[in-house]
């Protein structure tokens, strides 16, 4: 199915200059076009579902202390809130909970969902426990094996985020499904 994003703007490159009223067509997993909305909307906007974002797309961030992120740190469960907080433990306190592989495995799709949240699209491991490994290979999120500059362009796989004026991310796609959006 065609998806066409219509944005404020498109930024190919993470740290590049902004396409001013350009979108973004999505096939399937892949960019089918970047360009003009009027002209993809012309082009596709027959076949194409429209999704509306207030926002800038980009390639999304990249998250090099994945590993320390996901691997050094307990994110709680919600259940656990009152007893342990909602933020990440790390320390004495990680050491004091006794974590086997399944704990590990629900931290690490907790941890993946606020980096989706936070509209990253890319992280580098390497990730030693499996319970992790198998989450993140899970979450669609692509493995680098560092910083590898990222440009949207027709054919790439779909993975990009659409970030708000103040920085906060609205959506997180990963090849062309829909992973994150803000409530």
């Amino acid at each position: 199915m065609l998806t066409l994003h219509r944005v404020r703007g498109v930024r190919p490159v993470h740290d590049g200059a902004l396409d001013a009223g350009h979108a973004v067509v999505v096939d399937g997993g892949r960019i089918a076009a970047i360009g003009p909305y009027e002209e993809l909307c012309a082009a596709y906007g027959e076949s194409a579902r429209v999704r509306e974002w207030d926002g800038v797309l980009t390639p999304g961030r990249y998250e090099p202390d994945a590993a320390a992120l996901l691997e050094a740190a307990y994110h709680p469960d919600p259940r656990e809130a009152d007893e342990l907080g909602s933020e990440p433990l790390t320390g004495e306190a990680l050491a004091a909970l006794g974590m086997t592989e399944t704990r590990w495995g629900g931290s690490a799709r907790r941890g993946l969902q606020r980096l989706l949240a936070a509209g990253t699209t890319a992280l580098t491991g390497p990730f030693t426990r499996p319970a992790v490994r198998t989450a993140v290979r899970r979450s669609g999120l692509v493995e680098l094996p560092g910083p590898v500059p990222r440009v949207l362009a027709a054919g790439e796989p779909a993975h990009f985020a659409v970030f708000a004026e103040d920085g906060s991310c609205l959506v997180t796609v990963l090849a062309g499904r829909l992973v994150y959006r803000r409530r």
